[in-house]
């Protein structure tokens, strides 16, 4: 089974404007609202790829509603937890000649509603997949994620974590199954300019080094590094198309890994299934379906 969490999930308003300017109206020539953060994104993309998955994490007010309800209509199992204080948070995405993002606070997050989630989490059993992605809210420690990992440490699960900074260093110690920084990210964890895939893969087997099984390091359009828990390293070319939309490409990479992998147990295949899947969410307005994803990797090729 699958588990994915987003500790503090959105409702992605999406506004297109012409010409936009500031201090004046500007009009919207198109707009979206959907629901997001990093683990519904991939729990979202893993029904497209005709996996299952349950989302936990936590909703708050009139938008945590309709987080749940956008859940429920996709057909994903939802738990997420009620949290009476607040509401959840409100992205805005504005795009124009440029794209400009705001994101909102989420609600206060205490230490009663931390316990109703792990205690969620106590029903895992070995082989079980969790996914911890994205940030957290305000009030919560970025121990967090280290704190779930110990909780579960001897369930024999498989974690794979999208996060950065601190709350990604802390989660090494539980030998988690997959990280996946991109390349800006793994800058600022090592407090350093990385630009070429050598400097990736040099600083990435640090990251094994520290815990991690297997690394993903995404550089947008550098294509990916992937090193592996068997001693391989891949490199990867990013596939040619228009991006339309960055917003969840790195989440759609980690679903299509994990697909990808639940499948074969191949890791050279899940690691091409990931790519493309990125590619396919990056290249439409919507996340990637399996259609788009397989129209990729049939235009793509690999030389591993």
């Amino acid at each position: 089974m699958i588990y994915t969490v987003t500790l503090n999930p959105s409702l992605d308003y999406v506004v297109d404007v012409d010409d936009f300017e500031l201090g004046r109206t500007n009009r919207a020539v198109s707009e979206r609202l959907y629901a997001g953060g990093k683990g519904i994104n991939v729990s979202f993309v893993l029904k497209n790829l005709g996996f299952e998955s349950t989302a936990l994490g936590f909703s708050a007010g009139f938008t945590g509603e309709e987080i749940k309800k956008q859940i429920q209509e996709r057909g994903i199992t939802e738990n997420l937890i009620t949290v009476l204080n607040g509401q959840s948070r409100i992205n805005i995405k504005l795009r124009g000649q440029q794209e400009t993002e705001i994101n909102g606070m989420g609600p206060d997050i205490e230490k009663e509603h931390i316990q109703q989630l792990l205690k969620k989490l106590s029903v895992l059993s070995p082989g079980d997949y969790l996914i911890l992605a994205g940030s957290v809210p305000m009030k919560i420690n970025d121990t967090i994620y280290y704190d779930i990992l110990k909780t579960l440490d001897k369930k024999g699960i498989k974690a794979v974590v999208d996060t950065t900074g601190d709350l990604l260093l802390n989660v090494l110690k539980y030998h988690p199954f997959l990280i996946k920084p991109n390349i800006h990210e793994l800058s600022e964890l090592f407090s350093t300019e990385i630009k070429t895939k050598e400097e990736v893969v040099q600083y990435g087997l640090k990251l094994q080094d520290m815990g991690a099984q297997n690394v993903i390091v995404s550089m947008a359009g550098d294509g990916a590094v992937f090193i592996c828990e068997n001693g391989e390293i891949y490199k990867s070319e990013a596939p040619k198309g228009v991006v339309k939309n960055s917003v969840g490409a790195g989440d759609s990479m980690v679903a299509g890994f994990l697909a990808g992998f639940c499948e074969t147990k191949d890791f050279a295949k899940a690691f091409k299934m990931g790519i493309c899947t990125g590619s396919a969410s990056a290249f439409s307005e919507d996340l990637a379906t399996k259609e788009q994803v397989r129209q990729v990797m049939d235009a793509h090729s690999f030389d591993f």
